[in-house]
């Protein structure tokens, strides 16, 4: 009797498979059909890469509830599957609500809550987007157009939200706000960007659940040196169900996969406690039932664009360890205004248990689109030009080992770099069960339907064991 279902069970995983193992008629391949030999994509000269705001009259951006009613609705996940937050603004005041079960906010009709699948290895979400560097142009309309069609169950967004900190008081926007008033110690931002922004995000975050983390936009330094408190404010985070002390950080589950929302720019240092709290939060992951373990994080380690090249080194050289040794499987950055995704990589060597990191800061922001590469002749920046402003630190050397011996870049595309392009877009993760993945990135001049870049994301527990701290009791 036991065999008969098992049988059963086992023809119909493959069927399934070989169904999805196809994308606009070509086989998809996956992670271990690697490492894929590098490729980059030209630039499309017809592409200019720059964004033009939405003017302030855009019916889109423009508040059209009276009154005390809501606006700005969003919709964030908490500790449980079946329990969620709710955030709204009404007139000058916003609010935060716990909901527990299946519930409803009005803003002239019914928004049905969104709650995510139990825990379990064979439980997940049938479709995540994944966006960074937003804004609030017209590629950023062409973005949330194309991932809405997608039909996401949960979006997140790898930092860099609104960009408030590029416009000036008067709203009028600068690309370099603290450059425009060198000599002021308040560098107020407008916080009207932020409500122009939640209101055309409304129609999506208040029915799909949008989980943020925190990018250098964000910061926003104020009087008395506050920083982020527009992001702590207009977000609502599972810090403290999580463990976790601060916005900045915290864990989350969706199905069988476990999130953990890492700061870039909170201190990460080994001493600290996001380190503490990172190191508790992975020891705890029963990989039986969140088989799934994704981190994220706004500046990238594995970038080859020009731009930040190198910039979180620091970061990297505190975390890596700790996320290789407890079995991440995959990092998604934003901080670089395009796409790339790596090859399983640790310490900048290829590895098949390394992580696979993709950089998708490609939004539609209305900063420029990243083109060159640091590896190009010309184009390696100095090391000294590289730490980041905020964090500080420098800890971006020259390479010791591998094709850029004594470099500080490669004089290639790096053997760690499987994909990049410049272009915008957003990516959708569909995981099929304990060990396959499906990532698709969507380019926003392409048809809806069709993919830019395909792979299965492949575990191997079998081989890549994760090697928790033993814990030493005395006796």
């Amino acid at each position: 009797m036991g065999l008969v279902p098992l049988f059963i069970v086992a023809v119909f995983v493959s069927v399934v498979m070989q169904s999805i193992s196809f994308v606009n008629g070509k086989a998809i391949p996956s992670t271990v059909d690697g490492p894929f030999k590098p490729v980059t994509v030209p630039l499309d000269e017809s592409f200019r890469g720059h964004s033009v705001d939405l003017p302030d009259d855009d019916p889109r951006i423009q508040r059209t509830v009276t009154g005390w009613e809501p606006e700005q609705i969003s919709v964030s996940l908490s500790s449980s599957h079946d329990s969620a937050w709710i955030s709204w603004i009404t007139g000058r005041v916003g609010f935060l609500c716990y909901i527990f079960g299946s519930g409803r906010v009005s803003d002239g009709g019914s928004l049905i809550l969104w709650t995510m699948p139990a825990s379990g290895p064979r439980s997940y979400p049938a479709r995540i987007a994944i966006i960074g560097d937003l804004g609030l142009t017209y590629n950023t309309t062409s973005t949330i157009d194309h991932l809405t069609s997608n039909n996401p169950d949960l979006v997140l967004l790898i930092g860099d939200a609104s960009y408030a900190n590029l416009y000036l008081t008067n709203g009028t926007g600068a690309d370099c706000y603290s450059c425009s008033f060198p000599d002021t110690p308040i560098h107020e931002t407008y916080q009207p960007r932020w409500d122009y922004w939640g209101r055309f995000m409304q129609p999506l975050v208040s029915k799909v659940p949008l989980m943020m983390i925190e990018g250098n936009h964000e910061l926003e330094e104020q009087i008395e040196n506050k920083t982020f408190t527009a992001y702590s404010a207009r977000f609502a985070f599972p810090s403290e169900e999580s463990g976790s002390s601060s916005t900045m950080y915290y864990s989350f589950n969706a199905g069988g996969i476990h999130f953990v929302m890492l700061g870039g720019y909170a201190d990460y240092n080994r001493s600290g406690d996001q380190y503490r709290w990172l190191k508790m939060d992975l020891e705890k992951v029963d990989r039986k039932v969140t088989p799934w373990l994704v981190a994220t994080w706004h500046p990238p380690w594995y970038s080859t664009y020009t731009a930040h090249y190198r910039e979180a080194e620091c970061m990297r050289v505190a975390m890596e360890d700790l996320l290789y040794k407890y079995g991440v499987d995959i990092v998604f950055n934003g901080h670089v205004h395009a796409y790339e995704r790596s090859n399983p990589v640790y310490n900048y060597n290829l590895d098949p248990c390394g992580l696979v990191h993709i950089t998708i800061g490609d939004g539609g922001n209305r900063e420029k689109i990243a083109i060159t590469h640091a590896d190009e002749p010309g184009n390696c920046p100095g090391p000294s030009t590289t730490p980041d402003k905020f964090m500080g630190g420098f800890c971006a050397f020259n390479f010791t080992s591998g094709p850029a011996t004594g470099k500080f870049c490669w004089d290639r595309q790096p053997d760690y770099s499987a994909y990049r392009e410049s272009s915008f877009g957003h990516g959708i993760l569909e995981v099929k069960n304990e060990t396959h993945a499906l990532w698709t990135w969507h380019r926003n001049q392409d048809a809806y339907g069709t993919v830019g870049d395909v792979v299965y994301i492949v575990r191997q527990p079998d081989k890549c064991l994760v090697e928790p701290e033993m814990i030493k009791l005395k006796v």
